[in-house]
């Protein structure tokens, strides 16, 4: 089940839970208003082919993250931590394993979002995250895309990118008019 924490400020391993003492933990509700993330567990193929449809999804594959599966492990990790957004939505289904995507709040603070299987998680063009693994070191996703597949990370600073813009709007706005699942 999808779990949604404010981080401390400590850099060591990404990897760890990184939790603020006391822990400060948000309901999926409030991370919607605060970032317009939808996060719930995968309830059946029937909330998935809808979702495909009102979406536009026509493309997927898999991914696994781990030392043996990744090629150029090592970099791959690093360029995923980096902070950054993208100009299209991601969907992610947890297939297996585990890990954390980070996303910045309304107020630039690092919440981080605990994925694990059967999670389903759809992250909105221009926000700025992050993802990483956790101390397993393996996960395997599902990803959906509109057409052919676009991975292209834009790292921050990228406030002038029209994606960012639209995304600053909504927020400003509570996520009212966005695509909620």
């Amino acid at each position: 089940m999808v779990q949604v924490w404010y981080m401390d400020t400590e850099e060591t391993d990404q990897r760890l839970e990184h939790h603020r003492n006391p822990p400060a933990y948000l309901e999926l509700e409030d991370l919607y208003q605060k970032t317009g993330i939808n996060a719930d567990e995968y309830q059946s193929d029937n909330t998935l082919t809808e979702l495909r449809a009102k979406r536009g999804y026509t493309y997927d594959d898999e991914i696994t993250c781990s030392e043996k599966c990744l090629p150029d492990y090592a970099n791959k990790l690093k360029a995923f931590f980096t902070e950054h957004l993208h100009t299209d939505e991601e969907i992610r289904l947890i297939l297996d394993g585990s890990g954390y995507f980070d996303v910045r709040d309304n107020e630039d603070n690092w919440l981080r979002i605990k994925v694990v299987k059967g999670d389903l998680i759809i992250i909105p063009a221009g926000i700025y995250h992050r993802f990483t693994l956790d101390t397993n070191n393996f996960i395997r996703t599902r990803r959906y895309f509109v057409g052919e597949p676009v991975w292209a990370p834009h790292n921050r600073p990228a406030d002038d990118m029209d994606c960012r813009k639209s995304y600053i709007k909504h927020q400003s706005e509570n996520f009212v008019q966005f695509n909620k699942v």
